[in-house]
């Protein structure tokens, strides 16, 4: 009679070994991508370290000889400096209403061109959609010019209205947006129309809630972008109490010395509220399924 256990015990013995060695294979090869990837971010990160450990160093340490990366003397009349010299109130109001509103409006905006050019079938918005795709090749400080003229001619000079309306459509939030609805199979908008729902009804009640991921994803990057402009707002705005933050910063900056600590802790602090909207917002982009509700 044949025993079947010392049949079955050699063999899972033999995937056991098979199991460790494929397991000890993988983690040799991944030790070298995984090093080179710990020395990249090393890199990235040391250039942060230093800009965030000499904002508490005291003007004479930033450039005595030899340079320390730690202070030290710890101290923070930098920061004190930074907000008692600048308006830090006014011209923080002034950046965020121009980052949040951009933000909103370019996100609705874009949303809806790219939805239009990749479920609708018209001649005119093929040639919609390549005027607008075309506007990648051009750089922004091509048409500072003409963009000058029109927000003067409109009336929006010295405003914050003349530093929002021309950034809420961006030809790359369009192409996002557009790439991403032509994944979504259209028999899924042909069964919402035979259940009697609108075409707003579809984008809002549809659409929008599939394009979350993608939504958040352009909300980030666009208001760290209208957060950080600083050459359009420089020519549009003339006013000091419209100024935004990084006009503001660059105040500090005088034509023959620039005192270093007030700079960088006021650097720094205009960095907090990007630091924040990463902390808070990055959880929905890395656990999103940007297929959920979709099925093959």
């Amino acid at each position: 009679m044949v025993d079947t256990y010392a049949i079955t015990v050699p063999e899972e013995s033999r995937a056991r070994r098979k199991q460790r060695r494929r397991q000890r294979g993988t983690v040799r090869r991944s030790v070298g991508p995984t090093a080179m990837l710990w020395v990249l971010a090393l890199l990235m990160l040391f250039p942060l370290l230093w800009f965030l450990l000499s904002s508490f160093k005291p003007g004479g340490e930033l450039f005595s000889y030899p340079l320390s990366f730690f202070p030290e003397t710890w101290t923070v009349d930098g920061y004190a400096t930074a907000i008692e010299r600048v308006d830090f109130g006014r011209y923080l109001l002034n950046t965020t209403i121009v980052a949040t509103v951009t933000t909103v409006l370019t996100v609705f905006f874009c949303a809806s061109t790219g939805y239009a050019l990749a479920k609708y079938r018209n001649p005119w918005l093929s040639v919609l959609g390549l005027c607008i795709l075309s506007m990648t090749m051009l750089p922004g400080e091509v048409i500072l010019n003409p963009l000058f003229i029109v927000i003067r001619d409109l009336g929006l000079y010295n405003s914050l209205a003349g530093v929002i309306v021309p950034s809420i459509i961006t030809p790359t939030g369009v192409f996002m947006f557009r790439q991403f609805f032509v994944t979504i199979p259209d028999e899924l908008i042909h069964a919402a129309r035979i259940d009697g729902a609108s075409e707003v009804g579809i984008f809002f009640r549809i659409m929008v809630p599939l394009a979350r991921p993608i939504m958040l994803t352009l909300g980030i990057v666009s208001f760290q972008w209208r957060w950080n402009d600083y050459l359009f707002p420089l020519i549009i705005l003339g006013d000091p109490d419209k100024f935004t933050l990084q006009i503001a910063l660059r105040a500090l900056v005088g034509a023959e010395n620039i005192d270093w600590p007030v700079l960088l802790g006021a650097s720094v602090l205009s960095m907090i509220p990007l630091v924040a909207l990463y902390l808070v917002f990055q959880r929905y982009i890395t656990s999103s399924n940007i297929n959920a509700g979709l099925k093959d």
